[in-house]
């Protein structure tokens, strides 16, 4: 038993030392790389006879974010971290390029949300507009993927795989019962009607107005999705619809051939031998893939470094909002970085890019000022919004002066609410911990999770909430120029579509980012490339290699022997599947 011990102590820090020297021998390498590589801002020429290619695994994100090394080379973004703002003007460039024949759509279930694929689809028609090809291939679709897929000229199943088109929908768990078994009770308070996110916690079901706000926003979503797969495919909505209860995902290949569905059953080397003939290659030849970052660093994104000219702020508001931390909004960060872009004197104008189901409501308030202050500067505010700008969301984005929203863009969901856990059922019924306090007066200790709140209490946070809500609608009907009678009858924590939220004046327009981008670019008379990101994003040179490592190597003809050794080295790491042997994962805290 003892040798056994031993033999497995070993093994495994045998096991970890090694990791560790193969990650070191990889960072080696690549810092030989960039010493070869000096001040060449770019490593990569594409080659003619190029395709696009979008490698649909993973979540897509709103931009790119900075990583570890570590996390970089084991991979965690599976797909090589797609980016709607990579892809959209991946798109947008090639279309006027020579050097890139098409676009391949390799579709491997990516997690996309609605509102990401309708800016995808508006890029790729734009691309299409300009006379060049977009091929699919699945080895099985998801719904989302299928709905980008529906774009291509030909679209190609394998054989043993199939569509899955089920219609939309959503499912909340509820808690109550685990939490009277535990004996904790959740004490709320609210303003709205349709808030439902305290209901999971207080109730067995749905309640009936939660249900009807998301039937209603469901049957929008599945309206756009039925509309644009038929109107691609040449079918009718009526004819998509019918299959969405049948579990067409159970049929085999031909199913989807016959239902006009999918163009051709083929393997993946047969669409690859396809791809090569489109490009006006021999079979022999590799096909010259080029993913969008590594496209758009051959060509020298400009959209992330700083300009001494003029210019439009695009600033991405992406998560849940904060007061403070790294991640997400972060109330103190943000208004800092927009008070900065107020006082740029480079600066003319900012599109807010909200994707956010909300957060804080303190830190939504102090954005909100921190708006204004810009908009003092006599600089414009529109927003785009993204799948979600609901609640904390809504609340940054209602002073815009103008507010641009995607069909399906989740939005609205003006309410607030306040959860405070009572413990005493499990402290002290199941535990038998008891408390006592000694204060000057009622209420000089606080609320306590130990018991229950007192009425005082419960009036007190009551009004809080209420206070907030009165201030947030305040907001609403300041900047959307309605009455605040108004905007409560359209509130109350209900969640809109974008498509719906025009209708009752909480959106301006139906647009994407993009197209927001054109529409301030056009009130300042500026060309619609004249804008930076933020907030700006530096990376490191090692971070530009192995995102670079995501293209063709054949197509990489002016790169060093050092540094096409070290993203060899990169890729082989980051395309491992190492044979494992490890415990069930288990979360600390």
């Amino acid at each position: 038993m003892l040798k056994r011990f031993f033999i497995t102590v070993l093994g495994t820090m045998a096991g970890i030392w090694i990791s560790i020297v193969v990650v070191m021998f990889g960072g080696l390498l690549l810092a030989g790389a960039m010493l070869a590589k000096g001040g060449n801002d770019s490593a990569v020429e594409v080659k003619k006879k190029s395709i696009l290619y979008f490698d649909l695994a993973g979540e897509v994100t709103e931009r790119y974010q900075p990583t570890s090394f570590f996390a970089m080379i084991q991979n965690q973004s599976k797909g090589g971290g797609l980016t709607l703002d990579d892809m959209v003007h991946a798109l947008q460039a090639a279309a006027d390029d020579d050097k890139i024949e098409g676009l391949y759509l390799d579709c491997n279930g990516a997690a996309v949300g609605t509102a990401t694929l309708e800016e995808l689809l508006e890029a790729i028609g734009h691309f299409k507009e300009s006379g060049k090809w977009v091929v699919a291939y699945a080895d099985g679709y998801s719904q989302g993927d299928y709905l980008l897929a529906s774009t291509a000229g030909h679209l190609v199943l394998n054989p043993m795989g199939s569509v899955d088109i089920h219609g939309v929908g959503a499912t909340t768990p509820f808690f109550k019962g685990l939490l009277d078994k535990l004996g904790v009770k959740m004490q709320i308070v609210k303003v709205g009607t349709f808030k439902s996110a305290v209901e999971p916690y207080i109730l067995d079901k749905m309640s009936e107005p939660a249900r009807l706000q998301m039937q209603q926003y469901v049957d929008s979503i599945w309206n756009f999705a039925a509309g644009t797969i038929a109107a691609n495919r040449k079918l009718s909505e009526a004819d998509i619809k019918a299959l969405a209860p049948q579990m067409i995902s159970a049929r085999m290949g031909e199913f989807f051939v016959d239902s006009k569905l999918a163009d051709k059953l083929e393997y993946r080397r047969q669409i690859e031998l396809y791809l090569k003939d489109l490009c006006d290659l021999d079979e022999d030849d590799e096909l010259r893939l080029v993913a969008p970052a590594a496209y758009l660093e051959s060509r020298g994104n400009v959209f992330n470094s700083p300009s001494s000219r003029k210019h439009i702020a695009v600033y991405y508001a992406v998560g849940d909002i904060v007061d403070s931390g790294k991640d997400g909004i972060v109330g103190e960060t943000v208004v800092n970085d927009i008070v900065d872009l107020a006082d740029d004197e480079n600066v003319e104008g900012m599109v807010l890019r909200v994707n956010s189901p909300g957060g804080s409501a303190f830190a939504s308030e102090q954005i909100w000022e921190a708006i204004q202050y810009f908009k003092s500067k006599d600089k414009p505010v529109y927003v785009s919004m993204g799948d979600y700008a609901a609640s904390g969301g809504y609340y940054i984005s209602c002073g815009a002066d103008k507010i641009f929203a995607d069909r399906t863009t989740l939005t609205g969901s003006i309410g607030v609410f306040g959860m405070i856990p009572d413990l005493s059922g499990l402290i002290t019924d199941k535990f038998g911990i008891n408390f006592s306090t000694v204060q000057t007066n009622p209420n000089a200790a606080g609320i306590s999770l130990t018991e229950g709140m007192t009425p005082t209490q419960y009036e007190a946070m009551q009004k809080s909430v209420e206070d907030v809500y009165d201030l947030f609608t305040g907001r609403v009907a300041a900047g959307r120029g309605m009455s605040q009678d108004s905007v409560k009858a359209i509130a109350e924590g209900r969640v809109w579509t974008g498509g719906r939220a025009i209708q009752l004046g909480l959106v301006d327009e139906l647009g994407s980012l993009q197209e927001t981008i054109a529409a301030m670019a056009d009130e300042l008379d500026l060309d619609t490339d004249r804008y930076v990101q933020y907030p700006l994003t530096e990376q490191k040179l090692w971070e530009k290699l192995m995102r670079q490592s995501q293209l063709d190597f054949d197509m990489a003809a002016d790169l060093d022997a050092e540094t096409l050794r070290a993203l060899h080295f990169v890729k082989q790491l980051r395309d491992a599947s190492p044979i494992q042997a490890r415990m069930e994962y288990i979360e600390v805290r």
